[in-house]
């Protein structure tokens, strides 16, 4: 009696008797910045995967996102945790651990909040896209901490000791790393001692473009937190009098609405197609914050304009002095309004398409093609699944 053909995937292929499958294990999604933007164009790449994480607001994110099935742990069933899920980070570490993965031929994970730390079979790769080691449990504890209340600083010294141990022991668990910047690459060195490749995140460049003749207003856009400094543009531009317009909300807008003199206008939001020709029309954006990454410079490239930038973090990656940027060296307002009056004496050398094609290098596409060889560089051929999966046309 003929037997049927055993057919593997993709097509053709003996590799495997089924589809590969792919989890992708994020933080949290209840909004949508920077990392969930990764984890839609991860999705596209894999449009199979499933998508675990702690907690689930629908209302919060994409249609994209909404469109998939999401799966979470048990912190999603705890009490108001939609709104205070950070309360919960004490008992991620173990939600992580309950998760079962069994069956699961690729991993990855992406790191800004616990996820790395599920338990994968020796058969599985696991591969970590790191935004960036918990800032709040390694070099911004103390500013973390500072800001805290009485009571959660009495217990934080012990849990986030705690804490420490077990993010740099599931650093083990993790066959490879990927960074989304130089800055983060030498973070994920110095806390857990291992190597990654770097991989920067995808921004949608091309849906921005240059304006013929921009406006006399400087841009500041961001989320209104200690750490992005808005009090610094205020109190510069307070003092050079100069046209600024800030677009954020945030614990410390109302603060710096009552800081600014009348030169600043502060709004908590634009709709896209008003951002776009915003950035595209103003004279520079200021970028006050240390980013691992910084997506919102490169849309400012895209757009055709220049950025004064504090020279730190992922900005080095980013963005190149003297020919789509400026750079002050410490964040202080002194330093800033240095910045901005060789600014004025430097901008006659800038030019638009140096700037956009600076972007280019940020594409989706781009990162397509990068992860997948990262990916593969990892994998080194010894699990047949992820090849295959790597070698089927979809991805």
């Amino acid at each position: 009696m003929n037997q049927m053909p055993s057919v593997g995937w993709p097509p053709g292929a003996q590799l495997t008797a089924r589809r590969p499958k792919v989890a992708l294990i994020h933080y949290w999604l209840v909004r949508m910045r920077g990392g969930e933007r990764v984890l839609e164009q991860v999705l596209r790449m894999f449009p199979d995967a499933d998508v675990f994480t702690h907690v689930y607001n629908p209302k919060g994110v994409s249609d994209f996102l909404r469109s998939k099935t999401i799966k979470t742990t048990f912190i999603n069933r705890m009490p108001w945790s939609k709104r205070f899920y950070q309360r919960y980070l004490p008992l991620m570490p173990l939600a992580l651990e309950e998760l079962d993965l069994t069956g699961y031929d690729l991993v990855i994970s992406f790191e800004a909040g616990p996820s790395k730390g599920v338990i994968t079979s020796p058969n599985t790769l696991h591969v970590c896209y790191c935004h960036s080691p918990m800032r709040y449990l390694w070099d911004s504890y103390g500013e973390y901490k500072a800001g805290a209340g009485a009571i959660t600083r009495s217990i934080m010294a012990p849990i986030f000791h705690f804490l420490r141990v077990w993010d740099v022991t599931t650093a083990a668990r993790v066959d490879g790393f990927i960074s989304n910047s130089t800055f983060i690459r030498n973070r994920i060195e110095k806390v857990y001692r291992r190597d990654a490749v770097v991989v920067h995140p995808p921004v949608p460049v091309k849906l921005f473009q240059p304006f013929a003749e921009p406006d006399a207003r400087f841009l500041w856009v961001g989320h209104m937190t200690s750490y992005k400094r808005p009090d610094l543009v205020v109190d510069a531009f307070n003092e050079l009098g100069l046209p600024l317009l800030m677009v954020g909300d945030g614990p410390l807008r109302k603060k710096m609405a009552a800081r600014a003199n009348a030169n600043i206008e502060i709004i908590p939001s634009l709709d896209f197609d008003k951002y776009r020709e915003t950035l595209a029309r103003c004279r520079a954006l200021v970028y006050t914050a240390e980013e691992d990454f910084g997506i919102i410079p490169v849309e400012a490239l895209a757009a055709g304009r220049p950025v004064i930038a504090y020279g730190k973090g992922g900005v080095l990656d980013t963005l190149t002095e003297f020919e789509t940027s400026l750079f002050f060296r410490e964040q202080t307002k002194d330093a800033l309004v240095d910045a901005v009056k060789r600014f004025e004496h430097w901008l006659p050398h800038f030019r638009p398409s140096v700037a956009t094609t600076a972007a280019a290098r940020f594409s989706p596409e781009h990162f397509e093609t990068q992860f997948r060889a990262a990916i593969r560089a990892i994998n080194n051929d010894r699990h047949d699944s992820v090849t295959a999966l790597l070698d089927a046309d979809y991805v």
